[in-house]
């Protein structure tokens, strides 16, 4: 965040796309009463915090949610938090809210899903479980 308005704000995370939100003031409030932060983070950093949140987490969220969590990412590299601080960031759009992200790599190329047949095994597989359920078949 400027602290002022931003004309025509050009962004991938469309529910953030918004130069003067409704609820400034209230925003301005919540963050000066809890030591919080506001910032510009590239999309880049939100789109690689986007595939940290999905493929280690395992929470799918639309682009504007991951843009807390790259923040984070951002105030953590800087050294700005100290280690062990505790944190609270809103993550609260789903990644079916705006889908098509979850689709492109980190240069923003299109990814194609891996299909399986419906098939544990297969699907196992694919996974890297397989030698693991093996492994644990046989104990």
């Amino acid at each position: 965040m400027r602290g002022e308005i931003v004309r025509d704000p050009d962004t991938i995370a469309s529910a953030i796309r918004i130069g003067n939100p409704a609820s400034w003031e209230l925003a301005l409030t919540a963050r000066d009463e809890t030591d919080g932060y506001f910032g510009a983070i590239s999309d880049a950093k939100i789109l690689e915090a986007h595939r940290i949140l999905s493929s280690e987490v395992g929470i799918f969220v639309e682009p504007a949610s991951a843009a807390s969590v790259a923040g984070l990412l951002e105030r953590a590299e800087a050294g700005v938090l100290p280690r062990g601080a505790r944190v609270v960031l809103t993550v609260t759009g789903h990644g079916l809210k705006d889908p098509n992200w979850a689709l492109k790599a980190a240069d923003g190329s299109d990814v194609a899903p891996t299909s399986v047949d419906v098939d544990v095994a297969e699907v196992a597989e694919v996974l890297g479980l397989r030698a693991q359920a093996s492994a644990t078949a046989s104990a």
